[in-house]
């Protein structure tokens, strides 16, 4: 265990408990990308990524140009992986042969709606493979810091950006707590170590019940 783990790997440690051995995981960029950091010794995943490649790992040596991950950064490829085309690619993705996709949020709300893609009025690069991803993965997990930079609360009663995805969160991981959404609601599963239910209760706009 890490002592005085920043939110993000606090976040990432917790995640990592969701992966299991020889699941096949789409990790988006950003903080999910610090997940493999904290996988349990014995579980080993398959890193599938929607620009071509299933089996990537760490850079070992030097790195190579043309093995990179979803967000462009270097990446290896353990032995047995595979390189394929973006057709390829999304046919894994929209044929349900993705176990977990585990990604960002900008906003979820209590009906397990998802909004990660764009901001109005501000540049977006495009939406990627989220919106594939969020419906074809048969687990969705989003990792992200609980509140907004400003200090808004992320999970709300109903999303207000435009929604990457309705209704297809299973799991939420933040610094503060875990969420696991269900046909009845958000339900509180977990209290990251140190973190009160009353903390929670404030810097979250949703509505949530508590696991007995």
């Amino acid at each position: 265990m890490v002592l005085n783990k920043t939110a993000k790997e606090t976040i990432a440690e917790c995640a990592a408990k969701e992966l299991h051995d020889g699941d096949v995981v789409n990790l988006g960029i950003g903080l999910p990308t610090l997940i493999p950091n904290y996988l349990e010794e014995g579980v080993n995943v398959f890193l599938q990524s929607e620009n071509g490649f299933i089996g990537l790992g760490p850079v070992r040596g030097e790195a190579q140009p043309d093995i990179v991950n979803a967000g462009g950064q270097p990446a290896g490829i353990i032995p047995g992986g595979a390189f394929f085309d973006s057709t390829y690619s999304f046919q894994l993705i929209r044929g349900g042969h993705v176990d977990v996709t585990v990604l960002g949020g900008l906003e979820v709300d209590q009906h397990g709606n998802l909004a990660n893609w764009m901001i109005p009025g501000k540049m977006v690069p495009g939406m990627g493979g989220a919106m594939d991803l969020v419906t074809g993965a048969k687990k969705v997990i989003v990792t992200m810091e609980h509140c907004s930079k400003k200090g808004a609360p992320k999970i709300l009663k109903e999303c207000r950006l435009p929604l990457t995805g309705k209704g297809v969160v299973d799991l939420i991981i933040t610094e503060l707590a875990v969420f696991k959404v269900t046909e009845e609601g958000l339900v509180l599963v977990e209290l990251q170590e140190g973190v009160d239910l009353e903390t929670v209760i404030e810097k979250t706009e949703a509505e949530f019940k508590i696991k007995n």
